[in-house]
């Protein structure tokens, strides 16, 4: 059985979901961010125990299949980001439609309306985060990052960083390194 849990975002939640699981006696085949998935069938009754000891944690079991589908727009966007060598060369709205198995119109209301946000505006922000982590990481040029996320040029990246960030992808990765020095996080010369 498949379950949908909100705000699970870090190795911490899942080890809390894990072990709220283990609690009850619930062998979990999958523990992953926002999605558990159990060898059995959960009663009503474990299902309430799960959703009180979980919102303990700030965390909350989706019942609602709009939730799940907002959940499950979510995880396909990060996945298609952060964990894809490289991103799509397609349009998102094709890729969500297809992936999901719904008109992407239904997608997008379901999403803005739970969200406040669109799913455009999501891509963008998660991009804009990828950017910063890639940049930080040092092992691709902003050419390189363009390409891998999709952008049609470094202009166009540059742009949009500056935009969501207020700085150039260059004056924030200088930003940073300056931060890690004055940290002490610098290796030695």
């Amino acid at each position: 059985m498949r379950l949908y849990i909100k705000y699970m975002v870090s190795l911490r939640c899942k080890m809390v979901v894990k072990a709220e699981f283990e609690k009850l006696g619930l062998p979990c085949v999958i523990v992953d961010l926002g999605i558990v998935e159990t060898v059995d069938e959960i009663t009503n009754e474990e299902r309430e125990i799960l959703r009180k000891n979980l919102s303990k944690s700030g965390l909350e079991l989706l019942d609602d299949k709009k939730n799940m589908l907002v959940v499950k727009v979510k995880d396909t966007i990060n996945e298609m980001i952060y964990y894809s060598e490289e991103v799509p060369n397609v349009n998102y709205s094709d890729y969500l439609s297809e992936k999901l198995g719904y008109d992407y119109t239904y997608l997008s209301n379901v999403f803005s309306e739970a969200k406040g946000m669109t799913i455009q505006q999501f891509i963008i922000i998660n991009k804009i985060k990828r950017v910063k982590e890639l940049l930080l990481d040092d092992q691709l040029s902003l050419t390189d990052i363009s390409y891998r996320l999709n952008y049609s040029s470094v202009s166009h990246l540059s742009n949009q960083f500056k935009k969501i960030t207020g700085f150039t992808p260059s004056v924030y990765k200088q930003m940073m390194n300056k931060n890690d020095r004055h940290l002490g996080n610098q290796e030695p010369e």
